[in-house]
């Protein structure tokens, strides 16, 4: 599933990627029970944190980010200059960090990484609302 990207914005923020999310994902908690909605804002908002914090530490820069819904799947896109797929750390607890990919694959419905022939790559998670009853 392709999510139209938001032009070029080199100063994009984790806060901006963040409060874009938030906008995006509000027709898809429409007519959820509370803690449903609060459920999928806040698993959203993780997800465009955590990529846009790791294309900013890792990717040499986020480059692109989007965040929209289509066929009722929030898409959060975000494309940085690394062609480097972000890796699955074994987990530490004296060492800070190292479990934000698990957590975005854990919360996402999928994640596809797709690297570009001229550098850089983009990673795509989705995330669906629970089915509703």
């Amino acid at each position: 599933m392709s999510a139209p990207a938001m032009p070029f914005t080199e100063r994009m923020t984790c806060s901006q990627a963040r409060a874009e999310t938030s906008t995006a994902v509000l027709p898809l908690c429409e007519g959820l029970p509370r803690h449903q909605t609060r459920r999928l804002h806040e698993d959203a908002l993780l997800i465009a944190s955590e990529l846009a914090a790791n294309a900013l530490r890792h990717g040499g820069g986020l480059t692109r980010f989007s965040a929209c819904v289509h066929a009722h799947v929030l898409v959060v896109q975000v494309s940085d200059r690394s062609d480097r797929e972000p890796l699955l750390l074994p987990h530490d607890p004296t060492v800070p960090g190292g479990f934000g990919w698990l957590m975005v694959r854990s919360l996402a419905r999928s994640v596809t990484v797709e690297r570009h022939g001229a550098g850089g790559k983009t990673i795509t998670a989705e995330l669906a609302p629970p089915p509703r009853s």
